[in-house]
């Protein structure tokens, strides 16, 4: 079976010793300190693999750890950095810590290659400790420790129109249709077991179509497969929802985008809000009915009021698919052309790193200073040149409780806040 979502566990390498020796040279007779430093452990870094389009090769290996770095030699000798770790993903994967279920890394858009743990840094040796009054230093710093985590991998397919609806209602017809797509068509449930991505090719204008398996009653709640695929529309800027206006299999179109919707209110709030336009598929096969009983205009009647337009098309005969398609890129003008990505709201900290204290004081009117051990060893592991940096640093600053003290010392926007030779503009 397709595998859009994998747990695994990452461990970033450990740093090398420093190292303590004297030189040992004829005629010297104290020589002085000259241990080396330790290498830096290994980074383990996400990256995109364009070929890539499931996770199931994480079914197979489930530990990723890069290598530590050597401790220090002799003679100033620096120890040998470690590997990093490169893990290949497709994609489209978001990348959340498990325990709390934050977004570390959205492996999309720009973002295709991310240092989702750094390596320890390497210890200093004892050349670095000798002093006039300690000139044979018999102590040197160690490397820093790895890093670890389990995470989970999930992977959203990236595509601007996600085709949602019962089995067997031509969504793979309808894909195979107006795009490059060619997926396995047959006439049972659940023939689509794989989200199917396709371009097509409009007008001048082209966009990313993606058929995402059949759903049924209850698929939020895990009955069927159809669960398993909803959150790979959750990127998809406008939905098509399919129906079988011909009722072949006796069900009532009206009825089952009603069905469909309710499940999609389940499974995420977001998602039922996304816009949607309504493809009343098999238009070819609907038998001569009363005005009254007519599937579109039913479909119309009771959906078209709430802004959702209705399109009858036949999927095999392709009628009516060219004004679907011009409404289509329409409405995809209203939208930003870059990938809907998920904002990255995980900073590691360990245990240990929860305890270090920290102080919140106001200096002078309108100046506050934020500082303390734990301040300064967060700064170290984030870096503030970067947006996704920076956004982890305001989202410490907040769950740390420090939003919290500066409110309740009277900061107002404007002031400026310190820290560690960083200074910043306070805004609400």
């Amino acid at each position: 079976m397709f595998a859009d979502h994998a747990r695994i566990y990452i461990q970033s390498g450990k740093g090398g010793d420093g190292h303590v020796s004297f030189r040992r040279e004829l005629y010297v007779a104290a020589g002085g300190p000259d241990g080396g430093d330790g290498g830096k452990g290994g980074d383990v870094i996400f990256e995109v693999e364009k070929g890539l389009n499931t996770l199931g090769d994480f079914r197979h290996q489930r530990k990723y750890i890069a290598e530590d770095g050597e401790e220090g030699g002799k003679k100033r000798m620096h120890g040998k950095n470690g590997g990093d770790l490169v893990v290949k993903v497709p994609e489209g994967t978001i990348v959340r810590d498990e325990a709390s279920g934050r977004v570390i890394a959205d492996m999309s858009g720009q973002n295709l290659r991310q240092v989702i743990l750094s390596g320890g840094k390497g210890g200093t040796g004892n050349m670095h400790y000798a002093t006039s009054t300690m000139q044979v230093p018999k102590y040197a710093k160690p490397g820093q420790p790895s890093k670890k985590l389990w995470v989970t991998l999930e992977l959203k397919v990236i595509a601007d129109v996600g085709l949602v609806g019962f089995p067997s209602v031509g969504k793979s017809t309808l894909i195979s249709a107006v795009s490059n797509a060619r997926p396995k068509i047959a006439e049972y449930h659940f023939t689509t077991l794989t989200p199917v991505l396709g371009m097509v090719e409009y007008g001048g204008t082209g966009f990313v179509m993606a058929d995402i398996p059949g759903l049924i009653e209850g698929a939020s709640e895990g009955v069927g497969l159809g669960h398993e695929f909803l959150r790979h529309v959750e990127r998809c800027k406008l939905l098509l929802h399919v129906v079988d206006a011909a009722g072949t299999e006796g069900r009532d179109p009206v009825e089952d985008v009603r069905i469909i919707n309710e499940e999609l209110v389940k499974f995420s709030e977001a998602l039922s809000k996304k816009p949607q336009i309504i493809v009343a598929n098999k238009c070819d096969a609907i038998q001569a009915a009363a005005p009254e009983e007519d599937p579109v205009k039913r479909l119309r009647d009771a959906y078209e009021t709430d802004g959702v337009r209705v399109f009858p098309v036949s999927a095999v005969t392709k009628e009516g698919t060219d004004a679907l398609l011009s409404y289509i890129i329409e409405r995809l003008k209203d939208f930003p052309k870059e990938t809907i990505t998920y904002t990255p709201d995980f900073v590691y900290e360990t245990d240990s790193d929860a305890d270090l204290p920290y102080s919140v004081t106001m200096e002078s009117p309108g100046v506050f200073v934020v500082e303390g051990p734990r301040i300064e060893k967060m700064l170290g592991y984030t870096n503030l040149d970067s947006e996704k940096g920076f956004q982890f640093f305001q989202q410490f600053i907040v769950r740390s409780g420090i939003q919290k003290e500066l409110d309740a010392l009277g900061i107002e926007e404007g002031d400026t806040v310190r820290m560690y030779g960083h200074s910043f503009e306070y805004f609400k």
